[in-house]
């Protein structure tokens, strides 16, 4: 049976204006904070609703008969390709966060065995090593520095904690780095500090929720124990849908998948075919998503290439005139390397001290205020948080906006301050709870 899958549009597609009429999003909404929860372009809606539509006409005949037996292999196929692995190793599940929890709990340790971790840590993954440690003889240690410093020391630090650890005669047994920070969004030193890992016998756990269609990646030529990307934030999947990549000599590792899966006891691939009944129509988008990619252009470059060039340069060139028009600055290190990616971070023009007192409690309520302000009142989406100190902007680049929605989102910003200046967040009621539980 046919689908809109098969009947793509081809032409091509300038990155910037031209690319962001085949988006969705409100009149007058701006979104620069595409790395929270991504979006994704009409195309790749039509082809997610035509699937839909096959799901419900045949529920049995389309799950059991098309999605297990061919759409998926499908789709695995079409991201083990992009990302130069085998399919076999590769499995889809909704998000980031349940691929390094999978991980995780699949891990058996030891009395003596210690798991590091970095100080940006995604607090959903802090609080499972917490969980752990409760529940098992897990030890982790948690690296500590503050953004900006240099890929050296961030490599250093891991280097010192592994050597520290052995000489208490315990063992370092996995460590936990991102390619990308997602609070900073700062681009880590991945690639070397997989090969620290390797050198030491410590397992390498990748958490590259932001990484898959964001910068280049040859998980081939890395050669992790364990990725984990998001393909809705950067890949323009619908959501959720994440990649989970286990090279075959850690396969026997994966006993379980969370929940435990009609394949339990099965190959990886088929361990996470069946993991219970969802709409799992996203995860067979991704060869839609990697073919929408392939129309767009910039300058003399097309597809992947344009965009991985045109996101980070957006991100530099928005970023740095954000903070030129606030008086601020960007954060970044003096080697300039946080900055390749397609995040940026803004320090705001606020004195948490001056307008808090140090109360950490106005500083969240502060926080949120901001961010809800910015959409509800200038229908401007970005990510405010306080770090080191200071109240930063995280803002995303991507292939639907330009440097004026930058300059935009920094007026906009501007005005917002001003009224944290005045006491306008004063007396609002904040969902605290809904903030620290909101997607970074």
């Amino acid at each position: 049976m046919g689908s809109r899958a098969d009947e793509a549009d081809d032409s091509p597609l300038q990155c910037g204006a031209d690319a962001a009429k085949h988006f969705a999003f409100a009149d007058g909404y701006r979104n620069l904070n595409h790395g929270s929860y991504g979006t994704y372009p009409k195309e790749v809606r039509s082809v997610l609703r035509d699937f839909q539509e096959r799901v419900e006409a045949r529920p049995d005949n389309f799950i059991r008969h098309e999605y297990r037996t061919g759409l998926l292999d499908k789709s695995r196929a079409a991201i083990a390709d992009y990302l130069g692995i085998p399919p076999n190793s590769c499995a889809l599940v909704p998000n980031a966060t349940t691929g390094v929890e999978t991980v995780l709990r699949n891990l058996v340790f030891e009395e003596g065995e210690v798991m590091i971790c970095f100080p940006d840590v995604y607090p959903a993954f802090a609080n499972t090593m917490d969980y752990l440690s409760k529940r098992s003889p897990l030890e982790f240690r948690q690296i500590d520095y503050t953004l900006p410093v240099s890929d050296d020391h961030v490599c250093e630090m891991l280097e010192n904690t592994i050597n520290a650890i052995k000489s208490q005669n315990k063992r370092p047994k996995v460590a936990l780095f991102d390619t990308i920070s997602s609070i900073p969004g700062a681009r880590m030193p991945f690639e070397r500090l997989t090969a620290i890992c390797r050198s030491n016998n410590v397992l390498a756990l990748i958490d590259g929720a932001h990484s898959a269609g964001q910068i280049p990646l040859d998980l081939n030529a890395l050669d992790p124990d364990f990725f984990v990307s998001n393909l809705h934030k950067w890949g323009y999947v619908p959501r959720g849908c994440a990649v989970l990549y286990v090279p075959e000599r850690n396969h026997h590792i994966m006993k379980t998948t969370l929940p435990t899966s009609f394949g339990y006891g099965a190959s990886f691939a088929n361990n996470f075919s069946d993991t219970g009944t969802l709409d799992n129509t996203p995860y067979i988008c991704v060869p839609a998503a990697l073919n929408w990619r392939k129309r767009l252009m910039w300058g003399d470059k097309k597809g992947d290439e344009a965009v991985k060039a045109y996101l980070p340069y957006l991100a530099r060139e928005g970023g740095a005139a954000v903070a030129k028009y606030l008086g601020t600055e960007v954060l970044e290190n003096d080697e300039r390397t946080l900055g390749n990616c397609s995040l940026t971070n803004v320090r705001l023009p606020l004195s948490v001290d001056g307008i808090t007192g140090g109360d950490s409690v106005k500083v969240e309520k502060i926080t949120a205020w901001m961010m809800r302000h910015m959409i509800e009142e200038n229908e401007t989406a970005v990510y405010v948080y306080s770090y080191g100190g200071n109240w930063w902007v995280r803002l995303s680049a991507q292939v639907y906006l330009t440097k004026d929605d930058f300059m935009h989102a920094a007026k906009m910003l501007e005005k917002t301050c001003q009224r944290v200046k005045d006491g306008s967040w004063q007396g609002k009621d904040v969902n605290m709870d809904a903030v620290r539980l909101a997607e970074q």
